[in-house]
């Protein structure tokens, strides 16, 4: 605007240049001038405003609802938390007008169910919060969803990985999701045939083995070896709470490894309950031959890096850098195409996909009738595709948890388990493998445990 006024001011000064000079006016030189001063200026002005359009902010527009996270600190699950950070950078922090409202629960959260119970509350007292995922839903979290479900009908309350029995977490959240221990207790001897082991070791203790889903786990995959073709047999190995303590649990399994290896032959494949007992599990199978198809709970975190000495400190967070760091130090310890895990953390996809299903579940309308599409196929498969989302390479595969006593299938409590990847090779494609329905009727034994 301030050019096209300067350009007319320049006409103006020559039309009228005749008759100034006669006037004795500015002469036409000085009039040139004037007017060259008067465009440079508005050409100045001109682009500041140019620029000061094209660099201002964009209005900020408020999210239509809120989603509420949370997860354990840093020090008590911290894969857990990088997958509330990733969508806080998603989506935006709700103070700052964005969608995601992040805490924490305690880290002493045995004995401070009432401060968790309270955090929770607090998320449903925002009239815009239309979703609420906790991860790791530790004790009191039924609890709070019950208050919650008291006073607002309108939010989704999602459980990852509930510390609470299945009963229980599902009679209070709309969804809870954890990892698939029916499926996986014949998903595992069928990936350790697939790596080509012939006889499958099941490293455990009593504690663990009278736990219903360790234990009907077990069961299973005994059953499963059995019609694989694959021998079967458990090993006992030390409680890491015993009197022994962790590193008493974990020379036991380092001296025994060369006998079981020698006893079974290096065409065995072992398997470990125990978090403690997997780090030992594996600088033997690496060293010294078997097969190790994957952890307990499945991640490249779980025992690699204190087996085999592997500084991870730069790529923190990053999957695929962390399995590629790993695959290597595997491959050069000579475990390559012999031992396995999941691709990505647990904790971190949970965390992320729960809030990513709220959000789709929100936006897409089917909570106008919640009470059909919860425990439907449309569920599943949404659960489904929100893992697969965050885990690019891996798949992952969904079934509902069908009840042990009664063998009924329960819509509000999902088990999930993503496909075994091979370090030296590649995925094994269990996620996409139908469980036979016979290992659902298996029911946990005095011989199971």
């Amino acid at each position: 605007m301030k050019i096209r006024v300067a350009l007319l001011t320049m006409l103006v000064c020559a039309l009228f240049a005749g008759c100034a000079m006669a006037a004795g006016l500015p002469s036409v030189d000085e009039l040139k001038a004037a007017a060259k001063d008067t465009v440079k200026e508005a050409v100045k002005e001109g682009v500041k405003e140019a620029i000061a359009e094209a660099t201002k902010e964009p209005e900020k527009k408020e999210a239509a609802f809120h989603i509420g996270i949370m997860t354990g600190t840093v020090s008590q699950s911290e894969d857990d938390l990088r997958g509330a950070e990733l969508m806080i950078k998603m989506y935006g922090d709700s103070a700052n007008g964005g969608m995601i409202t992040h805490i924490t629960y305690p880290d002493n959260f045995p004995s401070e169910q009432e401060t968790t119970i309270s955090q929770i509350l607090g998320l449903a007292d925002d009239p815009k919060m239309k979703v609420i995922v906790v991860n790791q839903a530790v004790p009191g979290t039924a609890e709070a969803f019950r208050r919650v479900r008291e006073k607002r009908n309108d939010i989704l309350l999602l459980a990852g990985e509930p510390h609470e029995d299945p009963g229980v977490i599902s009679e209070a959240a709309d969804i809870a999701t954890h990892t698939d221990h029916i499926g996986r207790g014949y998903t595992i001897p069928l990936g350790a045939k697939k790596m080509g082991a012939k006889t499958f070791i099941h490293i455990s203790f009593p504690r663990h083995m009278s736990y219903e889903t360790l234990g009907l786990r077990r069961a299973i995959m005994e059953e499963a070896c059995k019609d694989l073709g694959i021998k079967f047999v458990f090993e006992t190995a030390p409680d890491p709470t015993s009197d022994v303590g962790m590193a008493g649990a974990q020379q036991y399994i380092l001296e025994n490894m060369p006998a079981w290896i020698e006893k079974y032959g290096k065409d065995a494949a072992f398997f470990c309950t125990n978090d403690g007992h997997t780090e030992p599990l594996l600088r033997q199978v690496a060293a010294l031959g078997g097969y190790f198809v994957e952890a307990d709970l499945p991640s490249p975190l779980m025992g690699y890096p204190g087996a085999l000495g592997i500084d991870l400190s730069k790529e923190q967070g990053d999957w695929p850098a962390i399995l590629k760091k790993v695959e290597d130090a595997v491959v050069k310890a000579g475990g390559g195409g012999r031992m396995g895990t999941w691709a990505y953390s647990w904790g971190y996809t949970t965390t992320a996909a729960l809030a990513e299903f709220g959000k789709r579940a929100v936006e897409s309308g089917v909570l106008e009738d919640k009470a059909k599409y919860v425990g439907s196929a449309k569920a599943l498969k949404d659960m489904r595709v929100a893992y697969d989302e965050f885990c690019p390479g891996a798949h992952w595969g969904a079934s509902y948890f069908i009840e042990a006593s009664t063998g009924v299938k329960n819509g509000h409590f999902v088990l999930l388990r993503q496909d075994t990847y091979v370090l030296g090779g590649d995925y094994l494609g269990l996620a996409d493998v139908e469980i036979p329905e016979k290992y659902f009727q298996i029911r946990m034994t005095p011989a199971s445990k």
